[in-house]
């Protein structure tokens, strides 16, 4: 079928309205597809990129989405430093992560490593002075015919003791902490050496054991115990003032019984104060504690606790002896 374009009413050749078939459709002849007409879709690359779904029951932890802004279909290298086992984001520098109180523990316990060190060294010069001067007659004799070495000991002891309890400075630096130190354990134990002499030599060696497996005891229950004797500073204090009072009292009353009730008190307050201080030493979950930096101070404090409980047995001993 042709046309002649030449001919028509609007005189330019085209074909009058209604009159021009449409253009037939090729490839789909009689109007749109059937459905299903369109070709599979086996073109597009595989989705390989992106994770199964989660499991029924799954809650998936809240971090974000590893793979976004990859491309579709691109897979992600795995980056060890940034991804934990399971694909977990864990943040090197969480404190729940990394500190886990670890180190406040290890500074604690060498701490307390380092206390026990110095007060085993304070404890051999005192038991030293106090065998030389039981047990060597010739030394205790030149000692009670010199009285004046017995008071300059004395002054000396007061000075360095007041200059590590109130001087700060002093006993945190190193090594004038531990020469101050050193000083005041000569001095104390030289005393102690001199007052134990006074005594029988079966009496300071029983006073001695005594008070070593009350020590050790007493340190093992302020260890395992859950009660918390830090917080009996102020009532500690009290008994010792009110001892302080009995002492003076019992100076000029002279009776067998009194000097024993004096004696047990001290060595029952002092029981206490050495689990008071082995409490502060600990730290934990006490209430108060020292600081690591107070290492003299708190050897000191133990050692001050050991040797009154000492001397408060051994004058028991002595006074149940007479």
């Amino acid at each position: 079928m042709s046309y002649n374009y030449n001919q028509g009413p609007q005189g330019y050749g085209a074909p009058p309205p209604g009159a021009y078939p449409p253009p037939p459709q090729s490839g789909y002849p009689g109007g749109y597809p059937p459905p299903g007409g369109y070709p599979p879709q086996g073109g597009y690359p595989p989705q390989s990129g992106y994770p199964s779904a989660p499991a029924p029951g799954f809650n998936a932890p809240p971090y974000s989405d590893p793979y976004a802004g990859a491309n579709q279909g691109e897979a992600l290298p795995f980056n060890s430093s940034t991804h934990g086992y399971g694909g977990y984001n864990a943040d090197p520098e969480d404190p729940e992560v990394k500190g886990f109180d670890f180190s406040d523990q290890s500074i604690r316990k060498g701490f307390i490593r380092k206390v026990y060190s110095i007060l085993m060294v304070q404890l051999a010069i005192t038991m030293g002075f106090i065998g030389l001067l039981c047990y060597e007659p010739t030394t205790r004799e030149f000692v009670r015919r010199t009285p004046s070495l017995f008071i300059v000991a004395l002054i000396v002891m007061i000075v360095a003791m007041i200059t590590l309890a109130c001087c700060g400075e002093v006993r945190r630096k190193a090594p004038m902490n531990y020469i101050v130190l050193f000083i005041f354990t000569i001095a104390e134990g030289f005393l102690l050496g001199v007052s134990a002499g006074s005594y029988k030599q079966d009496a300071v060696i029983l006073a001695v054991g005594i008070t070593a497996v009350v020590c050790l005891a007493l340190t093992i229950f302020a260890f395992q115990t859950k009660y918390d004797f830090t917080m009996m500073g102020g009532v500690l204090l009290v008994a010792v003032i009110i001892l302080l009072v009995f002492g003076i009292v019992a100076m000029f009353w002279h009776n067998k019984i009194v000097q024993l009730v004096y004696a047990s008190l001290g060595a029952l307050i002092f029981s206490i104060y050495l689990v008071y201080d082995t409490q502060l030493m600990m730290g934990g979950k006490h209430k108060y504690s020292i600081s690591p930096e107070e290492y003299v101070f708190a050897a000191l404090n133990l050692y001050l606790d050991i040797i009154n409980i000492f001397m408060y047995i051994l004058a028991i001993i002595g006074s149940a002896r007479d």
